[in-house]
């Protein structure tokens, strides 16, 4: 006869029961969230659906040029989200509150249908102002859903495809390189000396000139350092194709922009010119903008900016079709500590990561800001987006003005390109 250990037994039972609700939970989005909206141990893995309804959304400017999204709902549970347009905050905060009709009463669950309602329903889809709304609300509600289940926003995307998330500072002089180096940065970005003053046809000065900017800070970056060049979409091509070749002895990390990325057939030709990976995404919106860029081979490395490009699962799918063709994912972001807390559920999660950018580890935004180490920072672990806002901190912060740089050509006045 058998002998059953009835204590085994019954942790068994209590296994099963919970991996299936486990399933159920990532498969069917059934779960119930009870009380204030604490992780874990206020869910109900009965069978029980229980909506969390959006009660509220708040949006305000804080400085130097960000605009911050709380997600409201009646379970508790706040959701944070940075949906804004570089010089158009106001702009942004208008399109969130014309999102209202629409997302008040909604189950804050269903993230990807109200990505579709919203931006299909608006029948002009696409450009900056809505999909920079739409990105915010994006990260707001993943944060949410994390949160009411207790796990990080990757977790839900297929769970880690590393251990640490490599990022890399700005920096344009070579004591900023070493300044950035002794916080611990591997990686930088800078962008091209006196770009705005290149004209269309640039004089050999100019060349040689921005040249020698890269080499030093490359020199004080190190061989073990990798910096990449901004041209910010600001070259001509006929000056893009000089200062690339020009550049190609110093290794740059990647060229980023080099002409205007609309003008991806010229990007394409470029890229097709040099070994030198060609980078572009930051004003690229949608899977649809990204398609083109990959088809004509215009770009190796995509740089999505979870703020603008459709968010966090658009960055997603941006990704899987970048993977396709063997290009990496460098998220764009000069923004602020949501923008990067997203931009690193991202990368935690896609296996074509290449480097996150950041501006602001947090501090004087985040109750605890992140922490950078041989150049990279660790896997967040909190649920939703890891991150809690420092309400009292940023009481001083609150409110800015800024607008986008107005530029001219010295010799006679003329627009250029910032």
């Amino acid at each position: 006869m058998i002998q059953i250990d009835e204590s085994n037994a019954n942790s068994r039972r209590r296994f099963f029961k919970y991996a299936f609700a486990s399933i159920a939970v990532s498969t069917t989005g059934i779960y119930a969230v009870k009380g204030s909206g604490t992780p874990r141990s206020n869910f109900s893995f009965d069978g029980e659906k229980e909506a969390i309804r959006i009660t509220k959304l708040e949006t305000f400017k804080v400085k130097p040029r960000f605009l911050f999204l709380k997600v409201h709902t009646d379970q508790g549970i706040t959701g944070l989200g940075e949906p804004i347009t570089e010089g158009r905050a106001d702009t942004c905060a208008a399109a969130i509150k014309e999102m209202e009709p629409y997302l008040i009463g909604k189950d804050a669950r269903n993230i990807i249908h109200h990505w579709q309602a919203l931006y299909r329903h608006s029948f002009y889809r696409g450009g900056p102002i809505l999909t920079s709304a739409l990105s915010g609300l994006d990260q707001a509600l993943w944060d949410i859903k994390g949160k009411a289940l207790g796990v990080p926003v990757y977790e839900l995307l297929g769970g880690p495809t590393r251990d640490r998330i490599r990022v890399y500072a700005h920096a344009r002089t070579p004591e900023a390189v070493k300044k950035a180096r002794a916080e611990g940065f591997t990686a930088f970005k800078t962008g091209v000396k006196n770009a705005r003053q290149s004209g269309i046809v640039a004089p050999q000065k100019f060349i040689e000139e921005a040249t020698q900017a890269f080499a030093d800070l490359k020199d004080a970056a190190g061989k073990d350092g990798d910096v990449g060049i901004d041209f910010h979409g600001a070259i001509s091509p006929q000056n893009a194709g000089l200062l690339i070749k020009a550049l190609e002895p110093y290794q740059p990390f990647f060229i980023e922009e080099p002409v205007n990325c609309q003008n991806v057939d010229i990007m394409a030709d470029l890229a097709r010119e040099t070994h030198l990976p060609i980078a572009t995404g930051e004003r690229i919106f949608t899977k649809w903008g990204f398609r083109e860029i990959l088809e004509k081979g215009a770009a190796s490395i995509l740089q999505p900016d979870l703020c603008h490009a459709g968010g966090i699962f658009e960055s997603r799918i941006i990704a899987g079709m970048a993977e396709a063709y063997y290009a990496a994912i460098a998220p764009h972001n000069p923004l602020g500590p949501i923008s990067l807390a997203s931009g690193l559920q991202l990368a935690a999660s896609i296996p074509n990561f290449l480097c996150q950018e950041q501006v602001t580890l947090g501090e004087g935004y985040l109750k605890t800001p992140f922490v950078v180490k041989d150049g990279h920072i660790d896997l967040p672990t909190e649920p939703g987006l890891g991150i809690t806002l420092d309400d009292d901190a940023i009481k001083d912060k609150l409110g800015h003005e800024w607008r986008n740089p107005e530029t001219y050509l010295d010799s006679d006045g003329s627009v250029t390109d910032w």
